[in-house]
Formats: C-alpha cells, structure tokens, sequence
C-alpha cells in the first residue's frame, strides 16, 4: 500500500529504522531513543514524543508533506491534541 507510514516505539528509533529499506513508501519512526528519564511509561511516551498526540500529529505531518492534505489540518491537530511545538529535540534535552 501506498505510504507514509509511521513506526512509534519505546525502544530506539534505530530498531524501526532498520525495516525502513523494506517499507514501500516514506518511513517517520519515532522513538525515546532511551529509558530511565520517567517513573512511568506514560511520562516517557510524552516526553520522547511517541504518545498518541504525538503519533496522529506525525501521520498528519508526513500526509502534508506528500501532498494528501493541507497543512492546515496539521496546525489544527497540535492545537486540538495539546501538542507543544517548538520545543527542543527530547534525544537532546
């Protein structure tokens, strides 16, 4: 099937990376790209990017950038979801 497709883990992003050959179409992966930062799963996912939120603004996100849909949806979506923007890499934080 025609992409995008999004990969979302708890582990490294490197781990989804690795099928990104064998995906027919684009690939975004998000990952924690580590553990240890949050007493629990839900705090991770947040803080990482990969919760729910975050996985829908992805999946818009990669759709906008292939011309499926306006980019406006995308915009909507992070005010709708609570999602922050602009903030700094969470790999790097």
């Amino acid at each position: 099937e025609p992409g995008p497709y999004i990969a979302a883990s708890d582990y490294m992003k490197a781990v989804p990376d690795q099928i990104a050959k064998w995906v027919p179409g684009r690939l975004l992966t998000l990952g924690t790209d580590g553990f240890g930062r949050s007493e629990e799963r839900a705090s991770l996912r947040k803080h990482f990017e990969v919760d729910a939120e975050h996985i829908v603004v992805a999946a818009l996100y990669a759709l906008a950038e292939e011309g499926e849909i306006d980019r406006t949806l995308v915009e909507q979506a992070i005010r709708d979801l609570g999602v922050e923007s602009g903030l700094v890499d969470p790999a790097r934080a």
